[in-house]
């Protein structure tokens, strides 16, 4: 007989296996084992909320193997995930093998290493059944408005529409900016830039006008830039003040859960969902060569900025070792996480930080080497010394106007030697000037003046909604990734590269909850309602205590929203297409319903056509003539099909553009990526542009 310890996945259980050696047989559970049935609401809001858990579908077997392997053995352990949702999987999964709540079977890996696995099985403990109700309390919440409140607005825009508790949240913070964006009235205003070169130089630097000796200058129109350009004519140039100094930068802390999929969006163009994917890939274990499995960094689902002094000591030989002494702050850096978090994990970070991303590329996927190499060089850096630069700001004075000119030159690289943190707006270039002297003249380069218009705020990217989501306080960790996966995929937000904007659909959706469930869709009572669960994880609130308040003014509501709006249906604008129905000569339209687009008639109820929803790309197939169509795989990954398939067999992964190769007079394709461009997939042709 041996010890049984239950994790999540296969992957992770491999690993924890290598570390554990005989005596310990480990097994996954394929995350969740028993849920609420998604058939029917499976709580008992009359009865205490009580929830109708059952085996999830499909599990049976695998829950029995479980038990069996549970009854043969000396001891069971409970290694899922360290946090909500695992203590919910053991929780789970205690009850099915018939352990008790009270044993001392739990245990956490917050990182999958050989210190990680023997600090954990070193300090089992019982269930904690706070953080299970905290769970138990997010899931009910969820499935209490997901179920009661889909019905209304399916029924009140059109069939198949959801509305959650977080998701809906997030519509609204999205058609809220668009809504500002449209109402933004822009408003002109000048600047008048120059470029200027001091005696004894022949270097150039930019500055731009100030104002005047009364103060700063505003320049609302052409007119009156014109009139400053006819005041400076033939003016003679002085600088009459410098102002050098020093200023620090200090590296970014390590990340967290929220700041990592931040910037995996905006360095790796990685969606939220992705990064989440290959994080827990690296956090489970992978096979390195020369090392075996091992997991490469700590866990990922986190909101603490929290580091062990024994990963601050590796980074801090590593960094002495490659870069020497002088890239070491003068002592360790620790980080404050911000007000209210869990604090249950340190921050994400390689869990062997002298395990470089160089030593680990062979053997890692693309996805994972660029994830892991981002979190290793931002830990590493975070242990680093300040970046030092040497500031000059400047004004030049002309028949009483001030300019003014601002850069910098590094003095030291520092933390900048290894990683600068993205951001979410366009880089502004710091203006890198010479080193000036007061009362020195100044020769007149050039001088422009440049119309301007005040610009609106910018569209969500998924960066910049996940950081809006956290200062809210809406959501926790775990939950970014899949709010943002459930509103492209239901269709409600739209993507355009980065850019997230809302569908009509979603600024119906949005529309409807702002006029009916002002409280579901408000940003700080949403907030309030985290607040309010981790309440329940600390024992302060009981779990369906915080369900009864909610739902007596959800009931309350939903009802009333149901009488006042009885009878009455949102129009939506349709796409109408060139399709001419064939029974009753209409132009059919685009409809969305439960699984996805289709082409129907207007004309229902009278005329029930109804067709296949194909997107053509407006090229035609090079094998048969037909049209190109769009394909998804089961996962919904797209692809470029022959509309004539069976019969035709022409397939590819790149989108194919109406022109031919001036080589081999084959087809040419769309190339992905940043780059762009079209080439020729004919064998042995190469051309690209």
């Amino acid at each position: 007989m041996s010890d049984l310890v239950i994790v999540e996945s296969p992957a992770k259980a491999k690993t924890i296996k290598k570390y554990l050696g005989e005596g310990y047989d480990v097994v996954a559970s394929m995350g969740h084992v028993r849920d609420l049935p998604a058939a029917r609401l499976s709580v008992d809001v009359n009865n205490n909320f009580e929830p109708k858990y059952e085996i999830i579908k499909g599990k049976e077997k695998l829950v029995d193997e479980l038990i069996a392997k549970a009854n043969k053995s000396d001891r069971v352990y409970l290694a899922t995930d360290p946090d909500r949702e695992g203590e919910a999987i053991s929780w789970h999964l205690a009850y099915l093998l018939g352990l008790g709540l009270d044993d001392i079977d739990r245990v956490e890996f917050n990182e999958i290493t050989k210190t990680g696995i023997k600090n954990g099985m070193a300090a089992p403990r019982a269930i904690n059944i706070d953080l299970v109700n905290a769970q138990q309390a997010r899931r009910i919440l969820d499935r209490l408005v997901g179920y009661k409140l889909s019905p209304f607005v399916s029924q009140k825009i059109h069939r198949g529409l959801s509305a959650g508790r977080v998701q809906s949240v997030a519509v609204r913070i999205i058609v809220d900016r668009e809504q500002e964006i449209r109402s933004f009235k822009p408003e002109e205003y000048w600047t008048v830039d120059a470029k200027f070169i001091p005696k004894g130089s022949r270097k150039a630097f930019s500055a731009s006008l100030y104002g005047n000796r009364d103060g700063k200058l505003k320049i609302k129109d052409q007119a009156q830039a014109e009139q400053i350009l006819a005041d400076l004519d033939g003016a003679e140039y002085m600088i009459t003040k410098v102002k050098n100094g020093t200023r620090k930068k200090s590296p970014a802390p390590p990340f967290i859960t929220s700041t990592l999929q931040q910037e995996a969006s905006r360095k790796l163009n990685f969606q939220s969902r992705r990064t989440m994917k290959v994080a827990q890939e690296l956090y489970e274990g992978v096979d390195v060569e020369g090392i075996g499995a091992i997991g490469l960094i700590t866990y990922m689902r986190t909101d603490s900025l929290r580091i062990s002094n024994d990963a601050v000591a590796d980074a801090q030989s590593y960094i002495r070792s490659e870069y020497g002494e002088q890239y070491l702050p003068p002592k360790p850096r620790f980080f404050k996480s911000r007000a209210g978090a869990q604090d249950g994990h340190e921050a994400i970070r390689p869990s062997t930080p002298s395990i470089t991303p160089a030593q680990v590329k062979s053997s890692l996927t693309l996805d994972q080497y660029k994830l892991y190499k981002l979190i290793w060089e931002r830990f590493t850096a975070s242990q680093m010394a300040d970046c030092i630069q040497k500031t000059t700001q400047a004004d030049i004075e002309a028949n009483g106007y001030i300019f003014k000119a601002a850069g910098y030159k590094v003095d030291f690289d520092g933390f900048t030697r290894l990683y600068v943190e993205g951001k979410d707006d366009a880089d502004t270039k710091d203006n890198q000037i010479l080193s000036l002297e007061k009362d020195t003249p100044c020769k007149l380069k050039e001088i422009v003046p440049n119309q301007h218009f005040t610009q609106p705020p910018a569209r969500y990217t998924e960066a910049s909604l996940i950081k809006a989501l956290e200062e809210y306080g809406i959501g926790r960790p775990s939950t970014y990734a899949a709010t943002i996966s459930t509103i492209t995929s239901r269709e409600y937000v739209k993507r355009e590269g980065k850019t997230l904007y809302p569908t009509e659909l979603g600024e119906a959706l949005a529309g409807l909850m702002k006029e009916r469930f002002p409280k579901i869709v408000n940003v700080k009572f949403t907030a309030q309602m985290e607040q309010e669960l981790d309440t329940v994880e600390s024992g302060e609130t009981q779990w369906d205590a915080l369900l009864s308040d909610f739902y007596t003014d959800f009931d309350k509501t939903l009802k009333k929203a149901k009488t006042d709006m009885q009878g009455v249906k949102i129009q939506l604008k349709e796409d109408e297409t060139d399709i001419i129905c064939e029974k009753c000569g209409r132009r059919m339209v685009v409809k969305v319903g439960r699984y996805g687009k289709f082409i129907a008639c207007p004309g229902y109820p009278e005329c029930k056509n109804i067709k296949k929803y194909v997107e053509e790309v407006g090229v035609k197939c090079p094998k048969c003539g037909g049209d190109v169509i769009v394909k998804h795989t089961k996962k919904g990954k797209a692809f470029y099909g022959c509309s004539n398939y069976p019969e035709c067999d022409f397939v590819s992964w790149y989108e194919p553009v109406d022109e031919r190769c001036p080589n081999c007079g084959d087809i040419l394709f769309k190339r992905k990526g940043k780059k762009g461009g079209v080439f020729c997939q004919h064998e042995g042709c190469g051309y690209k542009k």
